[in-house]
């Protein structure tokens, strides 16, 4: 497989790297399989010869004229975490080169992946629209403003929609790499990420931070408050919505806009985090623990948060 890595002025470091050594990696391993699937020729360009990153290193490239060539384009992320300035930048002069070459590449069927604040540059070249995509956890509010044509989840790590991958925040580049390598072969994968001491992390979920997201809206933010002083007391949309002076309808609405889920599901994530807390540094029972954070039994709270975090209460407490 031909595969062309894109660099340009600003690029994420640590994204562009991660790429690169992961299928470095996985055509040097391949051999050690009985049957080794084909390699990958990878070929970093730029639209000059020579480009510098996000944190001020050159990097040489090839000529963008490659990607005609390729089997695949990979866009590694932009190394700027500022919603304002990232939706900026990226509709912006500066990234039309990227937006060009991408839809160009999409137009003649060759697939295309990215990760993190790079997935704002495929949905902008509007290579996503009516595809489902996942991008950095703390941006999908912004996101989903912004691209309502993309189905956008969040929660996963990677996701492949006709012809397009995309895959989380920041080091959620080594899981697009990984995810490559796999639809070629999974044992080779599972071998790279081995050598490579990488854990499979499906979902962004317990990465989450709650309280982040919320602050992207005043209604949403207030909310948050409201709950954390409430955790608990049993929920009631209504008592929420009168006590931030709006419908029922109106914070229901706000919260799936804003977050993409319910105001009972995003009450549930503010209890796991505080429960999770609670196990890590406390010595309460795990009864106790459910009451603080508003269930009555404790396996009520045990099951979410293996639904939540994937770990039992045991493996958060860690031994205490």
């Amino acid at each position: 497989m031909d595969v062309a890595v894109l660099a340009y002025d600003g690029v994420f470091d640590s994204g562009l790297s991660a790429i690169l050594d992961v299928l470095d990696g996985a055509n040097a391993m391949r051999e050690e399989l009985p049957h080794p699937p084909p390699g990958w020729r990878v070929t970093t360009v730029g639209f000059r010869r020579r480009v510098r990153t996000g944190a001020g290193h050159v990097v040489a490239t090839a000529p963008v004229a490659a990607v005609e060539r390729a089997d695949l384009l990979l866009v590694p992320a932009l190394a700027e975490r500022r919603p304002d300035a990232l939706v900026a930048h990226v509709s912006g002069p500066a990234s039309a080169a990227v937006r060009g070459l991408v839809a160009d590449a999409r137009g003649r069927g060759t697939p295309v992946a990215s990760a993190c604040t790079g997935t704002f540059l495929l949905a902008e070249s509007g290579v996503l629209d009516g595809r489902t995509a996942t991008t950095s956890w703390w941006l999908a509010p912004v996101f989903r403003k912004r691209y309502p044509a993309v189905t956008i989840d969040e929660t996963r790590m990677v996701a492949t929609s006709d012809g397009v991958t995309t895959a989380g925040a920041a080091f959620g580049h080594v899981d697009l790499a990984l995810a490559i390598v796999r639809m070629t072969s999974p044992a080779l994968a599972d071998l790279v990420a081995r050598y490579l001491v990488v854990d499979e992390r499906p979902s962004q979920s317990a990465y989450t931070i709650p309280g982040a997201l919320a602050q992207n809206d005043p209604v949403v933010a207030a909310f948050e408050s409201w709950v954390r002083l409430n955790l608990d007391e049993p929920f009631s949309v209504g008592d929420a919505a009168r006590s931030l002076g709006v419908s029922e309808r109106t914070l229901q609405r706000t919260v799936r806009r804003v977050l993409g889920t319910s105001p009972v599901r995003f009450v549930q994530d503010l209890r796991v985090e505080q429960a999770s807390h609670l196990l890590r540094t406390t010595d309460l029972s795990l009864d106790s623990i459910a009451r603080k954070v508003g269930y009555e039994h404790a396996n009520t709270l045990r099951i979410l948060l293996r639904e939540r975090t994937g770990s039992t209460a045991g493996t958060l407490r860690g031994g205490r």
